[in-house]
């Protein structure tokens, strides 16, 4: 399982995360859960020969 203690701060443009967050609520997601994803699918198609955690393999409980 996932451990959420690290933090990662970005710097956005304000109209850019302004929509992005419109389009999490519409979605019933927060940005974070949304950013996570998108993180987490990065990592798989990128990973090369790197072993993945088995939370990160198909089939895998990957939560948000």
């Amino acid at each position: 399982m996932e451990k959420r203690t690290a933090r990662l701060t970005i710097l956005i443009d304000p109209d850019k995360k302004k929509l992005f967050e419109e389009i999490c609520a519409a979605n019933d997601l927060t940005s974070s859960q949304a950013v996570r994803r998108l993180i987490r699918q990065y990592i798989i198609e990128h990973a090369g020969n790197r072993e993945l955690p088995d939370w990160l393999k198909p089939g895998g409980r990957a939560g948000d």
